[in-house]
């Protein structure tokens, strides 16, 4: 199933990348979800080409009732984003990949940050599949909402973080 999610951050593009790649906001972001941050590691300088891991624990009680057949009461989500460098105006894209423990559902893709001046554009094309014979489509399709929904977070807590 495709996603196709875009949101603006009131921020410029280097104050944004350095807010996502900060070990204390995505402890932030976590609790906020109410996960608990197991692994948060940058590959490289986040001035040029990085890479981004992040591990949580996250609890299932709002996971789709179709895939909380196969989880407990918590589930670790892996991401791994690997940014470019960014462009004359400070633009950069990332490969995005998430898979969740225990369960066979991934997400891969690409996001995009767009810097537009003072504000920036942050935008995931990405898709959400699972393995699961005769239900990984729907596994798939109820775990999208979540998704866009988890974007909207995220954009919403680096426009909090950076305003403070």
């Amino acid at each position: 199933m495709a996603l196709n999610a875009s949101t603006q951050i009131g921020h410029p593009a280097q104050q944004v990348i350095a807010t996502l790649s900060d070990r204390g906001f995505a402890d932030h972001l976590t609790k906020v979800a109410n996960g608990t941050l197991t692994e948060f590691t940058v590959d490289g300088d986040i001035a040029g080409a990085f890479t981004l891991t992040t591990v949580r624990s996250v609890p299932t009680d709002r996971v789709p009732d179709i895939a909380r057949k196969f989880v407990g009461s918590s589930i670790e989500v892996t991401q791994v984003e690997k940014w470019s460098a960014p462009d004359a105006a400070g633009s950069r894209t990332a490969n995005v990949q998430i898979t969740v423990g225990g369960v066979p559902v991934t997400v891969s893709g690409t996001e995009q940050l767009t810097a537009q001046g003072d504000v920036s554009e942050f935008a995931v094309d990405a898709k959400v599949s699972s393995s699961i014979p005769f239900i990984g489509g729907k596994l798939a399709s109820a775990a999208e909402p979540y998704i866009g929904k988890a974007l909207n977070l995220q954009a919403a807590q680096v426009n909090a973080w950076l305003s403070k």
